[in-house]
């Protein structure tokens, strides 16, 4: 059975005009078909990821006591340790456990009138009994985010946009997250459900595995594995390009299935996105690239919009409830769903499609 999922080599994009161009044909293509390849020719190099790995093994090989007093419900950034189950897909627990740590950077003071969303930036907690892990952690995220960058160019070019195309929306602050993940054996959780289906909200999101199988994706209607491959990195389209290219790109539900009894799995996802305060606008699509675009994917229990810090914090709290009682209990007094808190913006998001739709057969009044 041929592999479904492809294999590209980032380094075809400097190769001469026409391997570039096939590349960039071979991208968008994996992009719009299965939404998810592996990448080869990043730069990263075997020391650096082995180096990473091997940090996140030690990190999860502490005493419990020294990961919780990191804990994620300290954290109002959403920043921190969270225990196996601590996290929820679509209401159900995630059988991992987990360090997120995000861009550092000072905490935005909050007053009458500051949007919400603001409260994501800040700073990370990093263990004390482990000083080691920060250097490490922040190295690895400066590369993947060098990698991102590459990548997003490509997709630019891909759909017959200047190369900075995305530049607006993403320069000098871009709100990038990433975790250092392990999933136990299926002998020591409650289900085999490692992390549930999903797709993922930003831009791009860039996997490191370890030997360890698990990741699946969705395709066809059946699940299809997507083993570790030597040296690569797996990557995924986000819900942010999905937007931007009016569903012409496709960011594809995923799922982690529980290791069996007695092997652990490790990964480091990386997950690239816009500015906070960023809105993300339609792409002018070439006719017949816009000619099959059909607008992107939208569940009503948990919908898109185009406002970044929006779309972030609304997927924040659905995924740790109880970081969101205790940092925006403000935002859930009345009782109300994250897909119901954020209604206003629901209603202005899918006013501007309305418009955007009338305005052109591409949708597009607001472009970049």
């Amino acid at each position: 059975m041929p592999r479904i999922v492809p294999v590209l080599d980032l380094g075809r994009l400097e190769q001469g005009a026409s391997e570039r161009r096939t590349f960039l044909f071979d991208l968008r293509t994996a992009a719009r078909d299965v939404g998810f390849f592996y990448l080869t020719g990043h730069g990263i190099s075997a020391a650096d990821t082995a180096e990473v790995l091997d940090a996140s093994r030690r990190f999860f090989a502490l005493p419990e006591a020294d990961k919780l007093a990191i804990e994620m419900v300290k954290s109002s950034q959403f920043r921190g340790y969270t225990r196996a189950g601590g996290e929820l897909t679509k209401g159900k627990a995630d059988w991992r456990e987990q360090l997120d740590i995000g861009v550092e950077r000072p905490a935005i003071e909050q007053g009458p009138g500051v949007p919400a969303w603001t409260r994501l930036q800040g700073p990370n907690q990093w263990p004390a009994t482990l000083p080691e892990l920060k250097p490490a952690l922040l190295a690895w995220q400066a590369k993947a985010t060098a990698v991102a960058i590459r990548l997003l160019r490509a997709f630019a070019l891909s759909l017959d946009q200047a190369e900075d195309a995305f530049d607006p929306v993403y320069r000098a602050e871009p709100n990038h997250r990433m975790k250092i993940v392990r999933y136990p054996g299926r002998d020591a959780t409650g289900d085999n459900q490692g992390v549930g289906a999903h797709k993922d909200g930003g831009f791009l999101t860039l996997l490191l595995q370890d030997e360890s199988k698990g990741l699946q994706v969705e395709y066809d209607g059946a699940w299809v594995d997507v083993d570790p491959l030597p040296d690569t990195l797996v990557v995924n389209i986000g819900e942010l390009l999905e937007l931007a290219s009016n569903g012409y790109l496709r960011a594809t539900v995923h799922r982690v299935v529980t290791p069996p009894a007695g092997v652990e799995r490790v990964s480091v996802p990386f997950f690239f996105s816009a500015r906070l305060e960023a809105t993300i606008p339609l792409l002018d699509l070439p006719e017949e690239l816009a000619a099959e675009a059909r607008g992107p994917a939208s569940d009503p229990d948990n919908p898109l919009f185009r406002n970044v810090g929006t779309n972030v914090l609304k997927s924040r709290l659905r995924s740790h409830p109880d970081v969101a009682r205790r940092h925006y209990a403000d935002l859930l007094e009345t009782g109300a769903s994250p897909a119901e808190i954020f209604q206003n913006e629901i209603e202005i998001s899918e006013s501007r499609v309305v418009l955007e739709s009338r305005s052109s057969p591409s949708a597009a009044n607001t472009r970049i």
